[in-house]
């Protein structure tokens, strides 16, 4: 599944996503920066999930049991 060239890789979302996260905790946003900030953060990470979604069905599409015959079983995160 491959992405448009203008969108960033799951990595730099999720690295924009922890500096929003850093700088709304900090307190010092003032309300509208942070409203825009909040949006951008909820957009990075649905993009982040769904991204793990697409790798998470893409692992599962791959297993192999004992015998080499393709599994479905659930990967288990964490």
């Amino acid at each position: 599944m491959d992405q448009p060239a203008d969108t960033p890789t799951f990595e730099a979302s999720l690295r924009e996503l922890e500096a929003i996260v850093a700088k709304l905790e900090s307190g010092d946003t003032p309300l509208e920066e942070a409203i825009a900030l909040y949006e951008r953060g909820n957009t990075l990470r649905a993009q982040c999930a769904e991204r793990l979604d697409a790798a998470q069905a893409r692992i599962e599409a791959i297993r192999l049991d004992a015998e080499g015959r393709a599994t479905t079983t659930p990967f288990a995160a964490g």
